[in-house]
C-alpha cells in the first residue's frame, strides 16, 4: 500500500493553474513536515516546497506562484500551482517526514502525479 496519495496532475497551458493534493492512506508514524518534489526526465528530484509547523519554504523558480497549505484532515497537503511555466512540467511527489535535530528520521513518499505544461 501507498503510504501516501497523489492527486490533481494533469495537462494545462503555459499560464494556467493546477492544485496538488496529497493525503494519508494509513498508517504513518508521527511526522512533522510535508513537502512536495519534482522530477523531469533526465533530472534530479528537486525539493519544490515544504511545510513545517505552519512555516514554508519554495524553490527559488517557484516563489511567487506556487503555495503549499496543509488541509484539515491528519496528514494532508496541497499545492497551489498558479503561473504556470512548461518548465514546470514534471512527475510531482509528495513527502512526508520525520526530523529530529534537523536530521531525516524516516519518511514516506506518495506515487507521483504528472503535471504537464504546454507553451
Amino acid at each position: 500500500q501507498v503510504p501516501l496519495v497523489e492527486s490533481g496532475g494533469g495537462s494545462v497551458q503555459s499560464g494556467g493553474s493546477l492544485r496538488l493534493s496529497c493525503a494519508d492512506s494509513g498508517g504513518l508514524f508521527t511526522i512533522n513536515t510535508m513537502a512536495w518534489y519534482r522530477q523531469s526526465p533526465g533530472k534530479r528530484r528537486e525539493l519544490v516546497a515544504s511545510i513545517t509547523n505552519g512555516r514554508t519554504t519554495y524553490a527559488d523558480s517557484v516563489k511567487g506562484r506556487f503555495t503549499i497549505s496543509t488541509g484539515n484532515a491528519r496528514n494532508t497537503v496541497h499545492l497551489q500551482m498558479d503561473f504556470l511555466k512548461p518548465e514546470d512540467s514534471a512527475i510531482y511527489y509528495c513527502q512526508a517526514a520525520y526530523y529530529e535535530g534537523g536530521s531525516l528520521q524516516y519518511d514516506y513518499w506518495g506515487q507521483g502525479t504528472q503535471v504537464t505544461v504546454s507553451s
